[in-house]
């Protein structure tokens, strides 16, 4: 392995290091918590060294957003891969979907609430964001109906689930039926 190779290779250990301690910090105690200097503490390299990586906390969101995206994907495709039937799909859509949102609530926050200065809905839109939203189009799109856009059709679905986590993890919505919200919601996009 050439000096290059090397240097690099270690690049992306400290990237990821920083990346999982943000997480960690984010989960346990919220974004607030998430600096530089506690950053650069907590992976015990300098602040220098942390910002040779990241410019800022702006762009640690946008980077841990981006995981999340490919880690929602990979947990959709999964949901719906076991599911047996298009109604069926919704629904493991939507639990799977819901259940990423309450198991990683400040990951979902750098995905959906924080500014991590990523573009939604553009050309420009990361990968991982267009195959995050591609994961849920794949179920949605057989059960949009004739003539309706499977885009659109989707967009509205997602904006649902994201009202649901969002309002449930902010105790807006009584937790004892959370079952029946989603078992609505799926009924209305994916019928009976």
């Amino acid at each position: 392995m050439s000096v290059q190779e090397r240097k690099e290779r270690e690049r992306a250990v400290r990237e990821r290091l920083i990346l999982a301690t943000a997480r960690e910090l984010a989960e346990q105690q919220g974004w607030d918590a998430v600096t530089t200097r506690r950053l650069a503490e907590r992976i015990e390299y300098s602040q220098p060294v942390l910002y040779s990586h990241f410019r800022g906390k702006r762009e640690i969101i946008g980077a841990v957003a981006l995981e999340g995206a490919a880690e929602l994907a990979a947990a959709l495709r999964a949901a719906t891969a076991a599911a047996d039937g298009p109604r069926a799909r919704v629904a493991a859509l939507a639990g799977a979907y819901l259940d990423f949102a309450a198991r990683h609530p400040a990951v979902y926050d750098a995905m959906f609430q924080l500014d991590g200065g990523l573009a939604f809905a553009v050309e420009e839109t990361p990968e991982p964001l267009k195959d995050a939203f591609a994961a849920l189009l794949e179920s949605l799109g057989e059960v949009a109906g004739e003539g309706v856009h499977p885009g659109l059709f989707t967009e509205v679905f997602w904006s649902a689930l994201h009202g649901l986590a969002t309002l449930t993890r902010a105790g807006r919505l009584p937790a004892e039926f959370a079952e029946l919200r989603t078992e609505l919601l799926v009924s209305r996009f994916a019928g009976s």
